[in-house]
């Protein structure tokens, strides 16, 4: 791969400036800085400079006034922006793609498909924008009309993880912009390039329909930038995407000053393997699920929880599959994995591994860190499959990392409490071909999981349904369905087109 021609393409140069008001770029005034290295193979892609305090009222100053300008255009017209984006996206996805792939370490089908998925809620978003229906009722009073009407909130502050460099941005970014609202986005400090590379492709559209510069802004820093967002006042709703230790900090700052978040937390998600299940169906869907991205996804399938009837049968199946995983690098298609973020997620994965082994559990397959010249960037790992109880406490905790725990049950309530027996709550699944039991599982005595499904593994949501989970995964909801409403203000709206005043009730105040 040649990745100075792709960066050279995608306008992303050695050096990465703090902040971008959407058509230019700030000059870094800070001096904090922080060289960003593929996990692929352990080189330098760039450095990034934090933005320091003159930078961000610079980017939340330009924002607020492009506000007052972009909300007063037609839902539409601004639909036909987010149009324009999804466009200039096709154009690039090759290319943006393989620096999601490069920088994060996904594999590139991967890579290619979070860019497709830009593309979708650019489409989705486009449709919305004609959509932003409001609900009329009847008064009880007489010669009175009320309605339902939404308005957009402002600033939306956007602070996104490194597994989705660049998809999660868009679920919230072009939803807000179809709304009215005007975007700042705080990138993981790990994938700051793929961000440049985004806004470098927004700059285009912006500048070809002569939009203010304030629509679409970027902030690179760390956690100090992300507090700061969320405690800025000016700041409208902050959403969120990381783990669930981030969202406590986000959530408090921005509850203190009463503003609205939005958070997509932390998963420990689990698939079920009822006794009725089609066993090579299950088997293909824990495997992608649990290996997929190396085990970086939210929805990573972290518990497979089989009935003992078929509980050696799986296993043996489990292991035979897991031996065929290839690792190396993400751009190679031949390879389903690629390595972890960093050399600091290997070593949590080592950690986790050395609790599971202290609290009882134990190691069926991988459990080892690669070495080797085409793993010489130290962040390869081999996908690992362990026999836990549901109550361990490393169990019990999200390890981002390619490991999977499988236990066994005897009835489907024991399963499900056994699944709902975590903190989080994002993403479930349950493979049987018996109706008795998928209809249970969905019912409210079921999951209690933001996402629920039947015969299809914990990850690869679709964007048409709203995205989110319950507990500590934060309780917010993303993408598709009504999660547009989160971006907006509801107002109910009374008009009294009569020659009295009558009062709601009937209580009667006659002057």
């Amino acid at each position: 791969m040649d990745t100075k021609k792709i960066l050279k393409e995608l306008a992303v140069p050695a050096r990465l400036e703090s902040a971008s008001t959407g058509t230019n770029w700030i000059t870094a005034l800070g001096t904090r800085s922080r060289d960003i290295v593929s996990p692929v193979d352990g080189k330098k892609i760039a450095t990034v400079v934090f933005a320091g305090e003159t930078e961000y009222e610079a980017v939340i100053k330009r924002a607020a006034a492009a506000f007052e300008i972009w909300r007063q255009k037609p839902a539409p017209a601004r639909g036909e922006i987010v149009r324009q984006i999804g466009d200039a996206l096709r154009e690039q996805k090759k290319n943006l793609g393989t620096l999601v792939s490069y920088e994060m370490g996904k594999s590139l089908q991967e890579g290619l498909g979070e860019v497709q998925e830009m593309i979708d809620i650019c489409d989705f978003a486009t449709g919305l924008s004609r959509q932003l229906y409001g609900l009329s009722m009847h008064s009880e009073r007489p010669d009175h009309r009320m309605f339902e009407q939404y308005h957009p909130l402002g600033i939306v502050g956007i602070i996104s993880a490194f597994n989705f460099p660049v998809a999660v941005w868009s679920w919230n970014a072009m939803l807000a912009a179809v709304c009215g609202n005007v975007c700042v986005w705080k990138p993981s400090e790990k994938t700051p390039a793929s961000a440049v590379a985004v806004q470098n492709i927004l700059k285009k559209v912006l500048v070809a329909n002569k939009l203010p510069e304030g629509i679409f802004t970027l902030l690179q820093g760390d956690a100090e930038t992300g507090q700061r967002m969320a405690e800025d006042e000016r700041v409208a709703l902050i959403s969120a995407t990381g783990s669930t230790r981030m969202g406590r900090h986000v959530a408090q700052a921005v509850a203190a000053r009463l503003g609205k978040s939005l958070l997509e937390l932390g998963g420990n998600n689990a698939i079920i393997v009822s006794k009725h299940a089609n066993l090579d169906l299950a088997l293909r869907a824990v495997v992608f699920g649990a290996a997929g991205t190396a085990g970086q996804r939210c929805t990573t399938t972290r518990r497979v929880i089989v009935h003992s009837s078929v509980y050696k049968e799986f296993t043996k199946k489990l292991l035979a599959a897991y031996k065929q995983i290839t690792i190396g690098n993400p751009l190679e298609e031949t390879n389903l994995m690629g390595p972890l973020i960093d050399k600091q997620a290997v070593a949590n994965y080592e950690e986790a591994l050395a609790q599971l082994k202290a609290q009882g559990g134990k190691v069926l397959f991988g459990g080892k860190v690669l070495t080797g010249k085409e793993y010489e960037s130290g962040c390869y790992v081999m996908p690992t499959v362990c026999e836990a109880m549901n109550h361990y406490p490393i169990v019990q905790q999200e390890t981002f990392a390619p490991i999977l725990y499988i236990m066994q049950y005897n009835e489907l309530s024991e399963a499900v409490a056994m699944q709902n027996d975590v903190k989080q709550g994002l993403s479930s699944s349950l493979f049987t071909d018996n109706l008795q039991e998928s209809e249970y599982f969905l019912s409210y005595a079921g999951s209690d999981c933001g996402i629920a499904n039947i015969n299809i593994g914990t990850s690869g949501a679709e964007i048409g349904g709203a995205f989110g989970g319950e507990k500590e995964t934060g309780g917010g909801r993303e993408s598709g369905s009504d999660a547009w409403k989160a971006y907006m203000r509801r107002q109910t709206n009374t008009i009294n087109y009569g020659k009295s005043l009558p009062l709601a009730q009937g209580i009667q105040f006659d002057i």
